[in-house]
């Protein structure tokens, strides 16, 4: 009986031992590191980005898991948005999402520009089809017009370009963790893959 009893203890205590240990992902598998770390914007705090595209059909499938994930974050990780104008024609989406960030209307649009063109199969590829569309929303067109042509936003556009192409960004969605690491869906195996694999690097970053 005692033997059966430290039978059992053990297997216990080797089932709280395995499910508190963290699940472990390899560099060159479930991520890639950088060989060289990329500046990040965001001081002491620890950076993810995520590369997106508004065209995307993966990009929005990846939306309602990453907005669930971003409410469990640490307050010493900073998320941020990063356009992609991985293709010339992107862009206008670009350039879309900085006009709303600038006017303080990013946060209000990002889903409904996602549902307007994978849901409701809006065709959103021009200037002014999307002015359109965010004036139907209530954004006041000719505001965004000249906000979209702007030094400013053209500025923000090109450095989104640029650090695409120093994380040699070939697709999206990807996340970014403090300049050294990147995360695709492919590596990871999922979405929630690669939220759980950004967790883990988040914690070595910690």
């Amino acid at each position: 009986m005692a033997f059966i009893k430290n039978i059992s203890l053990l297997c216990i205590l080797l089932t709280f031992s395995l499910s508190g240990q963290a699940a472990s992902y390899t560099n060159g598998k479930h991520y890639s590191q950088l060989a060289s770390p990329i500046a990040t914007q965001t001081g002491d705090k620890i950076e993810v980005l995520e590369f997106f595209w508004y065209g995307c059909p993966h990009c929005f499938s990846f939306e309602p898991t990453l907005k669930k994930w971003k409410q469990s974050l640490p307050d010493n990780v900073q998320f941020i948005r990063m356009p992609s104008p991985l293709n010339p024609r992107w862009m206008v989406h670009t350039k879309t999402y900085y006009t709303l960030q600038s006017m303080g209307e990013a946060e209000n649009h990002h889903e409904a520009i996602f549902t307007a063109m994978h849901v409701q199969k809006k065709r959103l590829f021009t200037r002014d089809s999307i002015a359109d569309f965010l004036a139907s929303r209530g954004v006041d067109k000719a505001s965004f017009l000249a906000n979209f042509d702007s030094f400013a936003v053209e500025m923000r556009a090109r450095q989104a370009l640029q650090l695409g192409q120093q994380y040699k960004l070939s697709g999206v969605p990807m996340l970014t963790i403090n300049g050294k690491y990147t995360i695709s869906a492919d590596q990871a195996g999922s979405y929630q893959g690669m939220v759980n694999v950004a967790d883990f690097l988040i914690k070595q970053e910690n």
